[in-house]
């Protein structure tokens, strides 16, 4: 099988599986215990945090230790607008955020916070006029995220970023969990958010591992209380050799993200190129967004049914986002950028990752056509 679900979930890179075992072997003890194992624990936590901070370019501090992006996205969310709920309480998102950051939203709405969307054109960008317009001087927090998850849209957060700090006094957050990795993620200066949320299984890490970052001026009330780990902000014993896979799995994906983000680009480029020969079939993703996220839709089909087709060719795609594939509902990330009816069905997306070779890609676009033939008529 050819694995193209890269983002749904990666393969763990052996590297960081051995530096997973390596440090639960030696590393095992509390790195709050005050005897020596837990203070050589400690420094161990402690070299992780500094090399995630080094690469984002923050401090240590600044650096929370999560269970992925949905603990972080929660985290961000709530923490920031119930620790700031002086500022206002408006929150904005856009319209295709992924259900954590929406879920998040909405359950602040019971504690009396009114949630926006921010609506996107037809390839998933948000409007920049629509943000100008529903940002206002009640606004706490602005979360827009980084990549879509689903169709692969590029937000321009630079320009996001500027609007939010020069306009109000609201927190930007960036769910960065499907563009770490892939493309730069710029974290330092104005023009970079307040809040930054990765996942350590999206770059061929560890599930259950991620971080949140956070500005130093950034005033935020933990979600998880207990004995006060993660410098007060996250009780529970740190899983340090979590910790430590993590670091390692960013570390590697920074390395490798330049050759990595101008490899995937030339393949979507053909993949977009191959799909738009196809009459039936609409291409949802664009050029301009993602370098690994391939999205479209074929008219009249359910993506279920191409999803299993492709897998009997021995190809492994999705219908959209994992998260929500089980559900035969229409996404709303697919309602939001408004494609015709006979479409909204037939989404599937294909994603790459570490070990696509072009042979792959050309056996995918044979795959895919011998399917096409099966199931619709040209």
């Amino acid at each position: 099988m050819i694995y193209l679900d890269h983002s749904a979930t990666t393969k763990p890179n052996k590297s960081v599986l051995e530096t997973f075992v390596q440090a639960n072997e030696r590393y095992y003890a509390n790195p709050a215990s005050l005897h020596q194992m837990g203070v050589e624990t400690n420094t161990l936590l402690s070299r992780a945090r500094e090399q995630i901070a080094a690469i984002i370019k923050t401090e240590p501090e600044q650096i929370i230790f999560t269970s992925g992006g949905t603990e972080s996205n929660n985290f961000a969310i709530k923490g920031l607008a119930r620790a700031n709920k002086h500022r206002g309480t408006k929150i904005l998102i856009s319209a295709i955020e992924h259900a954590s950051v929406e879920e998040s939203a909405k359950a602040l709405e019971k504690e009396g916070y009114t949630v926006e969307k921010v609506q996107v054109n037809e390839y998933g960008v948000i409007s920049i006029e629509d943000l100008k317009k529903k940002l206002t001087k009640d606004t706490v927090i602005v979360s827009i995220m980084h990549v879509n998850n689903e169709i692969g849209a590029l937000q321009p957060i630079s320009e996001i970023a500027r609007i939010v700090h020069e306009n109000s006094r609201a927190f930007f957050h960036m769910d960065a969990v499907q563009s770490f990795g892939k493309i730069p993620v710029h974290f330092a200066g104005e023009e970079g958010p307040d809040a930054l949320t990765v996942s350590g299984h999206k770059i061929n890490g560890l599930k259950g591992t991620g971080f949140l970052a956070l500005r130093k001026q950034v005033n935020i009330e933990t979600i998880i209380h207990g004995g006060g780990q993660e410098m007060g902000l996250r009780s529970g014993t740190v899983a340090v050799p979590q910790a430590v896979a993590l670091a390692k799995a960013v570390r590697m994906a920074h390395e490798t993200q330049p050759a990595q983000e101008e490899q995937f680009s030339q393949w979507r480029n053909d993949l977009h190129a191959f799909l738009q020969q196809f009459p039936y079939v609409r291409t949802l993703s664009s050029n301009k967004g993602a370098p690994h996220i391939v999205s479209c839709a074929v008219q009249g089909l359910r993506g279920e049914i191409l999803v299993n087709a492709m897998q009997h060719e021995g190809f492994i795609i999705s219908t959209s986002s994992a998260c929500s594939s089980k559900d035969h509902s229409i996404s709303h990330v697919v309602k939001a950028i408004e494609i015709d009816p006979s479409y909204e069905k037939g989404v599937i997306r294909i994603s790459l990752g570490e070990g696509i070779t072009e042979k792959d890609i050309q056996a995918f676009k044979t795959a895919f056509k011998k399917v096409m033939m099966q199931v619709k008529e040209f």
